[in-house]
């Protein structure tokens, strides 16, 4: 499947707001093509010159509702440094994706987020759980994986995790007050 900026599913979309089905294991060839062609699109994205030329916006995520297909998968990848300064490399392509446990402390990017579906700017914290511990299938390790994140790691997964059940970044946002600081959160 060709995926670029203009195959990516946008938030006028009703498409998008949809929640993603259950995928059969072991995968299809198909999943498994589709997985990877995901997984090649944030690898690529993050190339200046392979962005510009094949029409990609840079991601560190993306799920298969933003290509049209309503099935829980999602890859991910993300270079962070640890507290010593040793870099760490995050690279997933999961399948069935869940959180099966979060932090009460909350967390967000100082930034804000953004998304390959969404075009026009939402500024504002999107205020998530600063850890998350998640069950997948992970085609990367070709096995069932618990993924215990925190920090930048664990608001990416929870951001593609949202898109299965049809949650875009922004309506995490507070209305009212979009830069409301929240007491002990892990502000990144």
């Amino acid at each position: 499947m060709v995926i670029n900026n203009d195959t990516i599913i946008k938030d006028d979309d009703p498409l998008i707001r949809e929640k993603s089905e259950i995928v059969a294991l072991p995968l299809s060839k198909e999943d498994e093509t589709l997985l990877r062609d995901m997984l090649q699109y944030v690898k690529d994205s993050t190339d200046e010159e392979k962005a510009e030329k094949m029409n990609l916006r840079p991601a560190v995520g993306i799920s298969a509702i933003q290509v049209g297909v309503k099935k829980r998968m999602c890859a991910v990848v993300v270079d962070e440094t640890d507290k010593d300064g040793n870099p760490i490399h995050y690279e997933y392509m999961l399948v069935n994706p869940r959180i099966v446990s979060r932090s009460m402390q909350p967390a967000y990017l100082q930034g804000g987020e953004g998304c390959l579906s969404v075009v026009t700017d939402h500024e504002g914290f999107v205020v998530r759980n600063a850890r998350a511990t998640i069950k997948a299938f992970d085609l990367v390790q070709n096995k069932d994986v618990e993924i215990r994140a925190r920090g930048y790691i664990a608001i990416v997964l929870q951001h593609e995790l949202d898109h299965m059940d049809g949650i875009l970044f922004y309506d995490h946002i507070n209305k009212t007050d979009p830069f409301k600081t929240v007491d002990g959160a892990l502000v990144l």
